[in-house]
């Protein structure tokens, strides 16, 4: 399975962030007829669901890092209410020996039992010693009391703002999502209809993200896991698996994994709405079960380019794309595709 791109996220910055996604519009600008507009509304939501989801995880690190930080405020706090206990065990033991040596006799008492002056002057000494001391053990005994309270409070203070953060960002996370499967579902019935009546829709404009010149060659997918592998077996072929399977949702933006010409879209069949890219060197590549296409007939096509959105249309159980290298645009003459693509760099 290839894992997604992460991207360092700065945690302050994620709920305005969030914020942009929240703002956005659920229907595209400037687009006419429903079909462009859910196609476009199923690619807008795939991409603020892969944020929300990016920034969704790196709260949930920052949330890992916290407890870290706050078991580790834990222990200092914990030292520091030790440091606290023996303040007042010293407290106790200084105002116990000043009781025994009769620190606090009043200064006639004490002259009357002086035995002499230096006795006397021995006896002041130790008694401003001791009080003293008592001051000084009072006044760190209360420092430390105020201090241990600043950290209990600042730690509470900060977990509960990392609790609320995340808190935001999973329901943001949540509602992104629901608006995306009920996106998706539109989508594919529309996908479901034209397969029926055997008409394509016709290609959908969308946006199309940047993409990596120094690549020649991509995954037609970015995120996915592998399933139905090339030549395996199953009742839902005739014989053998033709090509690869790319487990993804309805709706996941399907690419050219290199650069070519379309020299085949259709809708009805076993394979539902179907793409075939013819590209230098004599290769075809298939993308079946599709949602939508964003590219015509005849169109020339880049690596990395966006050419339709993955579904589940045809002979298919669930959504996924069905994915084909062929040396002929026709069904048949399929090769392996995962060596192939190695061979091109790209490992899946």
């Amino acid at each position: 399975m290839r894992s997604p791109r992460r991207h360092p996220l700065l945690v302050p910055a994620l709920l305005c962030a969030v914020a942009v996604l929240a703002a956005r519009p659920t229907a595209a600008e400037g687009e006419s007829g429903t079909e462009p507009g859910i196609s476009a509304q199923v690619a807008r939501l795939y991409e603020d669901a892969s944020v929300a989801a990016r920034q969704y995880e790196a709260g949930q690190q920052e949330a890992e890092a916290q407890r870290a930080r706050a078991q580790r405020a834990e222990e200092l706090l914990a030292r520091e209410r030790q440091d606290i206990a023996v303040l007042h065990d010293d407290l106790g033991r200084i105002a116990r020996t000043q009781y025994r040596q009769g620190g606090g006799l009043p200064y006639t008492a004490q002259l009357l039992l002086a035995d002499s002056p230096e006795d006397l002057m021995r006896g002041q000494r130790a008694v401003w010693q001791a009080d003293l001391a008592v001051n000084n053990a009072v006044s760190k005994s209360r420092r430390a009391e105020a201090r241990l309270a600043a950290d209990e409070a600042k730690a509470q203070a900060e977990w509960q703002a990392l609790e609320q953060r995340n808190g935001e960002l999973a329901e943001m996370k949540r509602t992104i999502q629901a608006k995306l499967d009920e996106a998706r579902s539109v989508l594919q019935g529309q996908a479901d209809a034209s397969v029926m009546a055997g008409s394509c829709r016709g290609a959908v404009r969308l946006d199309q993200p940047e993409t990596d010149a120094t690549r020649a060659w991509v995954a037609p997918v970015e995120t996915y896991e592998l399933s139905a592998s090339f030549g395996s077996g199953g009742e839902r072929w005739a014989s053998r698996h033709t090509g690869q399977d790319f487990a993804v949702p309805i709706g996941t933006p399907v690419r050219s994994v290199g650069a070519g010409r379309v020299v085949k879209v259709s809708c009805g069949g076993a394979f539902g709405i179907e793409i075939v890219v013819q590209h230098p060197g004599g290769y075809y590549t298939q993308y079946a079960h599709l949602a939508a296409v964003t590219v015509d007939q005849g169109e020339q096509v880049a690596a990395g380019q966006w050419i339709g959105q993955s579904g589940t249309t045809g002979n298919s159980t669930g959504p996924h794309l069905h994915f084909e290298v062929r040396v002929t645009p026709e069904l048949g003459s399929g090769i392996d595709p995962v060596p192939w693509l190695a061979e091109h760099g790209v490992q899946l």
